[in-house]
């Protein structure tokens, strides 16, 4: 079976692909990409029972995904991918995508430095233990009876 599902409607070439193969080609469940429809993020057309994704749908799904690498929420993702096709002028598109872009950049730069803290605390307790053992300072103290 061909990773590609080929219909022909009213002479015109659509592209179209089931659930699972989406789930193969993106490496996920096919619960995940229920989960994204049931987000509003995807919408798949029904032939039956069964789900029909268009190309419009991959190319939301890839763009869900670029975005959850990203570290968006999936509402930050719905809200980009709904500007993205949306008809109107771009600028807006990219000021909000600038915008939710900067916002993440600043969370983690904050976790950044909130995570160097922690580094450095932990090495100098390591730090601190090592010269209580090299003293014999832990195994001395034993408690009194």
């Amino acid at each position: 079976m061909s990773a590609l599902s080929a219909h022909v409607v009213q002479s015109v070439f659509v592209a179209t692909f089931t659930i699972g193969e989406l789930a193969r080609e993106f490496d996920l469940t096919m619960r995940a990409i229920r989960f994204y429809e049931d987000c509003g993020l995807l919408a798949p057309q029904r032939n039956g029972r069964h789900r029909v994704y268009t190309q419009r749908d991959r190319t939301r799904l890839k763009l869900t995904l670029r975005g959850k690498r990203l570290g968006l929420t999936l509402a930050e993702v719905k809200e980009l991918v709904d500007m993205y096709e949306s008809p109107r002028d771009t600028q807006p598109q990219l000021t909000k995508f600038m915008l939710v872009l900067a916002t993440h950049r600043a969370q983690l730069e904050q976790q950044m430095a909130d995570l160097s803290l922690t580094l450095d605390e932990v090495r100098a307790q390591e730090k601190e233990a090592r010269r209580l053992l090299a003293r014999g300072v832990a195994t001395a103290r034993q408690p009194s009876r």
